[in-house]
């Protein structure tokens, strides 16, 4: 059986690691490579960086902090935030990452997948998509959430697998930092919708979230940021109290 993963989450603007509800209202949590290097010795199965600020800024991905961050770790890593070219995932596959993660830049030119997939493989895209649900539909949204797109979740993640992305990255912005679970409806039909694994994101407050996110959300990894960064949940016990509910887990 396929184990589970459980993935914290750096958000990164200005350097410095920072978690806010909503995608709004952003607080510090620290120096980026420290985090890192505590999630690795404690049982992550993956991180995930994500530049929040980058593509609003139209600038690169923060290659230098990658390099940093990589030489301290040895779980997988993803990196998102103003990746838009081959020569970008390239950079930062050169300076560690294993994965990459692109957004707005897939829904702006949704060519950039197939070249990708074709250039790296399939196993090291991943497409990350944040929706909201909106009169009665999820609405995938650009820039950080702040601009609405005439995307619907399904449709798009559909053509996301069609055109090579190895793994959905969905965050539901409704559920963002709000810590009352995750979306587990609409991540129980998304797993319908494709055959590629989906890391859900958005609302984990409790060890039960993360048991929920994986029997009613059917999700395959679930991903967090303020609940491990501020000490809320220890990712040793997390696994422990999901293997004694039978969910499979690397301890």
């Amino acid at each position: 059986m396929i184990t589970k993963r459980i993935i914290p989450c750096l958000d990164i603007k200005d350097g410095r690691t920072v978690k806010g509800t909503n995608f709004i209202n952003l607080r510090d949590a620290g120096d980026p490579v420290e985090l890192a290097k505590i999630y690795s010795n404690t049982g992550a199965d993956e991180l995930v960086f994500l530049d929040i600020s980058a593509t609003e800024e139209r600038r690169r991905t923060l290659s230098d902090l990658v390099l940093r961050i990589a030489a301290q770790i040895n779980i997988p890593f993803t990196v998102g935030g103003g990746i838009a070219s081959v020569d970008d995932v390239a950079r930062l596959l050169q300076n560690g990452a294993d994965k990459v993660s692109i957004n707005s830049s897939a829904v702006q030119r949704p060519e950039l997948i197939n070249e990708l997939a074709a250039k790296f493989g399939s196993q090291c895209i991943v497409v990350a998509i944040d929706a909201k649900y909106v009169d009665g539909e999820w609405i995938v949204h650009l820039l950080g959430g702040k601009q609405p797109t005439e995307y619907k979740l399904y449709d798009w993640a559909k053509e996301v697998e069609n055109r090579g992305a190895g793994e959905l990255l969905f965050t539901s912005m409704d559920n963002d930092g709000t810590k009352n679970g995750f979306a587990n409806e609409a991540l129980a039909r998304l797993s319908e919708a494709v055959n590629i694994p989906i890391i859900a994101s958005g609302g984990a407050g409790s060890v039960v979230h993360f048991a929920q996110v994986f029997t009613e959300g059917k999700a395959d990894a679930a991903l967090a940021a303020s609940v491990f960064h501020f000490g809320e949940i220890a990712i040793p016990e997390l696994k422990m109290n999901l293997k004694q509910q039978g969910i499979p887990v690397r301890l």
